[in-house]
């Protein structure tokens, strides 16, 4: 972009940060960068600019790059979660195009800043991951950079299993592991108990650590891991309040790509364009919302389900829709039969070498896309016991929903799991018509 496209660019941010406002939006401040497609590319694959260095990352900013050179991909933008918040545009995309875009990121901020799901995020998240980034850089410095990225490999290996909730119960502190101290004994206790002649004890904690199935993972490997250091401790918590930072992002991805797109369009339909802009418009509009066969376009999804929505009640109802739901509710609540026969959604699967039509009874497509979302598609693993066979072993069991672990992909993990816990490690699961427990002992693998 020349200083020309810049300053019509820089005055249209204005008209459409207006027209937003009369539409109903009310998002955060936010402040636009435009940046060339390498930039683009970095941010994209490290999710925050600035965040700590691991070789996934340099993986998938390869393959970003690879796919925008070959011409089967493009990132249009990346907007940062914060208050305010802070969008990159292309610098290569026209001026139109970077102005739909600047509708889109309004419409995602707007809904970070209002969906339930939002409300717990770090805003200053983006200064957190520098500061983050730096401990770690200091942690390379002091115990070498094969070490730490080694360490790394094991706590990113289980990122996704953390719990986000507003509240977590406390867990008792298995054996080996630092344990809170005492509650402090004062002159004035008895004076809680008239008529004994001293305070009943405490009911004994039950052996069993957890008392109940905890699937916060990475948390309970931080507060009961045996032998880890100081600084493997503080890694372990980087890696999971970042992880909690982008939980909501994946839990909403639907509804707000989906938002996000029934904003632009509203934007810039209100706006004064002329004929070419609008040709323009209508052909990147149609490009991002392109409906595939074999997997689901966000944008399209959810903005169908949006515009059904304002169709079937008013615009109060879309805003409450917005705020209240996740992937997973969006769906089960307002993906209808009219819908699944409009957006021609069915199950398939491979057969031989050809991919077959197997359902397209709604209710069925609707169930699988949810079951699909749930955990967004991980495996959902909880611990079970932290002192298994009273010797400190971890024992974690796979919630079977249908779906068969990877074996290869989950004794590698298993791996990776003991270098983190200490001891040996076994995991429950379904294979076929059995139950097995998978265990690591640091030497080999055994199934039962």
């Amino acid at each position: 972009m020349d200083q020309r496209d810049v300053a019509d660019l820089e005055a249209g941010l204005q008209e459409i940060w207006d027209t937003a406002a009369q539409l109903g939006l009310d998002p955060y401040p936010v402040h636009f960068e435009v940046v060339p497609a390498p930039i683009m590319h970095e941010f994209g694959a490290y999710g925050l600019p600035g965040r700590f260095s691991h070789w996934t990352y340099g993986r998938a900013y390869q393959q970003l790059k690879t796919l925008y050179d070959y011409g089967l991909s493009k990132i249009y933008e990346l907007v940062i979660n914060t208050n305010p918040a802070y969008a990159f545009l292309v610098d290569t995309n026209s001026v139109l195009q970077n102005k739909v875009v600047v509708a889109h990121v309004l419409g995602h901020v707007d809904f970070f800043k209002h969906n339930a799901y939002f409300q717990l995020t770090n805003r200053q998240m983006l200064e957190g991951a520098s500061v983050n980034a730096e401990r770690i850089r200091q942690y390379e410095f002091r115990h070498g950079s094969r070490e730490v990225e080694s360490f790394l490999d094991a706590v990113l290996s289980i990122q996704e299993h953390v719990e986000f909730s507003v509240r977590r119960r406390s867990t008792p502190t298995a054996a080996g592991s630092r344990r809170p101290a005492p509650a402090r004994e004062t002159p004035y206790d008895d004076l809680f108990y008239v008529g004994s002649e001293r305070p009943p004890e405490p009911a004994a904690a039950p052996h069993q650590v957890p008392r109940e199935p905890e699937r916060d993972l990475l948390l309970f490997i931080a507060e009961h891991a045996r032998g880890l250091e100081d600084w493997q401790l503080d890694v372990v918590h980087i890696v999971r309040a970042e992880q909690l930072y982008f939980r909501p992002q994946m839990m909403t991805k639907i509804i707000n790509e989906g938002w996000a797109a029934f904003c632009h369009a509203r934007i810039m339909r209100a706006m004064d364009l002329s004929a070419s802009d609008h040709l323009e418009f209508s052909r990147m509009h149609a490009s991002v919302l392109s409906p595939s066969r074999r997997q689901l376009n966000p944008y399209y999804l959810g903005m169908k389900l949006f515009e059904d929505i304002e169709r079937r009640w008013d615009s109060d109802k879309v805003k409450e829709v917005r705020e209240l739901e996740s992937d997973v509710s969006f769906l089960r609540n307002y993906l209808t039969a009219e819908l699944v026969e409009e957006l021609d959604l069915y199950l398939y699967e491979r057969k031989g070498n050809e991919w077959v039509v197997v359902d397209k009874d709604w209710e069925k497509v609707r169930d699988s896309l949810t079951r699909a979302l749930t955990n967004f598609g991980q495996p959902y693993i909880v611990v079970k016991d932290g002192d298994f066979k009273s010797n400190g072993e971890l024992y974690l069991e796979h919630f079977f929903e249908g779906q068969e672990l990877e074996i290869p992909y989950a004794t590698r993990t298993l791996e990776q799991v003991f270098r983190l816990w200490g001891r040996t490690v076994h995991l429950a699961t379904q294979l076929g018509e059995k139950s097995a427990v998978l265990s690591f002992d640091g030497r080999e693998h055994t199934r039962k």
